[in-house]
């Protein structure tokens, strides 16, 4: 190959072939955040994804025919506004190509997707920290001004324990 030309970035739907590099990219996603290492999720991730009756879907965008990052998502239905979004669950680069694009690519191609499907919004989130993706997100979306809460499942017999 040629290491003057252009480095050629493409996005696709992730294949059943994609398995073990969108692995290696989702573990190295969890470990961004610091979530415990788990086989068992990663697995379970991996299975939403190759089938075909689950709602999460995956992008895989490459450099020339490598896999540098990954994007998982799924369609989520917005009573506020009566229509349908795209919900980015997941979107990660190999830090050895950060600023090649490929985050950006991967966005557009969701941004596509969104448009073809007549949905509303093409949504995710981000830490408060995570500052050089927040530097890519502030050129490709609207940064809101909503505040996001968590809360633990729990039965009303444990309520009524607090």
């Amino acid at each position: 190959m040629n290491s003057s030309a252009p480095s050629q970035l493409s996005v696709r739907p992730t294949s059943p072939d994609d398995e073990s590099r969108w692995k290696e990219l989702f573990r190295a996603y969890r470990e961004f955040y610091h979530l415990p290492e788990s086989e068992e999720i990663v697995s379970r991730v991996w299975s939403w994804i190759v089938d075909a009756d689950h709602e999460v879907q995956s992008l895989v965008a490459e450099v020339d025919g490598r896999i540098v990052a990954i994007a998982d998502f799924r369609r989520f239905s917005r009573p506020s506004t009566g229509s349908v979004g795209i919900w980015l669950d997941d979107l990660f680069t190999d830090p050895e190509v950060r600023g090649s694009g490929a985050g950006r690519a991967l966005v557009a191609r969701l941004q596509e997707i969104a448009a073809q499907e007549g949905r509303s919004v093409v949504r995710w989130i981000t830490a408060s920290d995570n500052e050089q993706a927040q530097v890519l997100y502030d050129k490709v979306a609207t940064k809101t001004n909503w505040v996001t809460y968590d809360a633990k499942p729990q039965t009303a017999a444990d309520r009524g324990r607090g």
